[in-house]
């Protein structure tokens, strides 16, 4: 269920009907509370803020035939009646005239104007009779029945004396107003509530048609052409992805007592985010990655160059690079990781590794090639991988990654290693990616959840594309349960609780045999 609107710059703006009441569910409980919150504010205003008024009425009956003689009256016929109904309008205005009100404020002796004394009355005729109703309106109960009253001894002899064989008669007298008759304190509140409702009901309507952040799969897929090859949960946010410890995989399904248990344990000892002890969801997540990727390529390319980048800085590229390399390691394929982002580099600071000598060393001929290659220094896995640094920061990067001895170096790569990655920049903050995504096999996209937007997106693409860069796809990084698709979501909830039991029974048989925790986590290796 979608509608699409079109846009001045010719672009389709797609609304998920589906989706936006989705996420109104979701955000029911915001607008209960900005619902009760406005009916709050309007009592209050209400109350402290909007005087009271009172009103109080006279009623009067028009005949045009009772002309007196003596003590007799003559009457009435139909068309009499009919004429009675016309001279309401008539008498209204007499009632309006300014000699008629200042004898009303003369006889009831208050302290009003013409024009205050005019902008207190109504009158209208009830019920299209002969009758009509003047009503008088006032913050002060006792002058609306003053003022009323005074009309109701004033009009009737006024009206004589300009329409001749016409009179006006007290059909009901004016009295005080007990209660006031505005404002409404009922009607207020209920009209408070349901504009907070509906204002905020907008707000999100509103924001999620014009929000273009990223927040699920669906929303790259509907944008761009490349598909997600992989979610990778938040490993820092361990409450539902697990993490790794002690050989142990600790999980946040359980119960309440479990959980907390879980956060005591996270604070003794933080979860790793990169090698073979990172979140058993987020392993799956980049092992999915890596198989995804075999089937990108073609049978001839024997050694793979693949870059690594994103739209902006902090979407996750350089751990998602390490996290590739580690995974593609563990097929026993020999892997090179190489950071290439030398304006900011950070793979050392992940990774114990030293930051020079490093790529910037050798491709400004300060060292040889083999002074910059590094063991990955992952403790459980010593020679997973090799990595070459950043180097030192230089002040043309873009030339030294555009040079002739870089390509010559990436092609020397493909004699040596069966896969190399590099850790590019993020292409909307430099342009240093550009330069060597011609040199790779394919480029793969990262995408932080809630942080990028598709404007940015569809940026990138195009940039790859203009310089004739293979896109691989998209990883979609740092995903919580509304990350991923219908499916996705099912599939972590599932197997997530299947795989849960799993480790919760190889957990107690491990305590049974009385096996060390070395020996399950080497099990565990192997079993990788």
């Amino acid at each position: 269920m979608e509608e699409k609107v079109t846009t001045q710059n010719n672009e389709e703006l797609e609304i998920d009907l589906r989706r936006i009441f989705e996420i109104i569910w979701n955000k029911l409980w915001l607008i209960v509370v900005v619902g009760i919150v406005g009916a709050a504010a309007a009592f209050a205003v209400t109350h402290f803020f909007i005087t009271p008024q009172y009103q109080s009425a006279a009623m009067f009956y028009v005949n045009n035939n009772s002309l007196s003689v003596g003590d007799a009256s003559l009457s009435i016929s139909s068309s009499d009646i009919v004429a009675s109904k016309s001279l309401v309008d008539t008498y209204i205005v007499i009632l309006n005239t300014r000699e008629t009100l200042n004898d009303v404020i003369d006889y009831a002796d208050v302290d009003r104007s013409y024009a205050e004394v005019k902008g207190m009355l109504s009158a209208e005729p009830v019920n299209e009779t002969e009758i009509f109703q003047i009503v008088v309106t006032s913050p002060d109960p006792v002058e609306a029945e003053n003022i009323a009253s005074a009309i109701a001894y004033i009009l009737p002899k006024r009206i004589s004396s300009i329409i001749e064989g016409t009179s006006a008669k007290i059909v009901d007298t004016a009295v005080v107003p007990v209660s006031p008759s505005s404002p409404s304190y009922p009607k207020n509140t209920m009209l408070g509530c349901m504009l907070g409702v509906l204002l905020t009901v907008m707000a999100i309507v509103l924001y999620e048609v014009f929000d273009v952040t990223i927040r699920t799969e669906d929303d790259i897929t509907k944008r761009i052409k490349y598909p997600v090859l992989a979610s990778v949960p938040d490993m820092e946010n361990t409450s539902r992805s697990g993490y790794y410890k002690s050989g142990y995989y600790y999980y946040g399904y359980g119960n309440r007592k479990k959980n907390q248990k879980n956060k005591r344990l996270q604070s003794k000892e933080k979860p790793a985010l990169i090698g073979g002890q990172i979140s058993f969801s987020a392993s799956e997540a980049y092992k999915l990655l890596r198989t995804k990727l075999q089937f990108s390529f073609a049978d001839e390319i024997q050694t793979r160059i693949i870059g690594v980048s994103s739209a902006l800085a902090g979407e996750g590229k350089s751990l998602t690079s390490a996290n590739l390399a580690y995974s593609l390691s563990e097929l026993g394929k020999k892997v090179l990781l190489i950071d290439c982002d030398m304006r900011r580099p950070s793979l050392d600071t992940k990774l114990t590794i030293q930051k020079t000598p490093g790529l910037s060393d050798y491709l400004t001929g300060q060292c040889s090639v083999t002074d910059v290659f590094q063991p990955c220094g992952l403790p459980e896995s010593e020679n997973a991988f090799s990595v070459i640094a950043a180097g030192r920061n230089p002040p043309n990067p873009i030339e030294l990654l555009s040079s002739a001895r870089m390509s010559e170096l990436l092609k020397s790569f493909r004699d040596t290693f069966d896969y190399v990655v590099l850790d590019l920049p993020p292409v909307m903050e430099v342009s240093d990616a550009m330069a060597v995504a011609k040199e790779t096999d394919g480029i793969l996209l990262v995408v932080r959840q809630n942080h990028g937007n598709n404007i940015v997106l569809n940026s990138v693409v195009r940039e790859f594309e203009f310089v004739g860069a293979k896109l691989l796809g998209v990883v979609f990084n740092c995903t919580q349960d509304s990350g991923g698709s219908y499916y996705s979501k099912y599939y972590r909830r599932y197997y997530g609780r299947y795989y849960k039991r799993y480790y919760r029974s190889y957990e107690g048989r491990h305590e049974k045999t009385g096996k060390s925790s070395s020996s399950k986590t080497k099990n565990d290796k192997n079993d990788q």
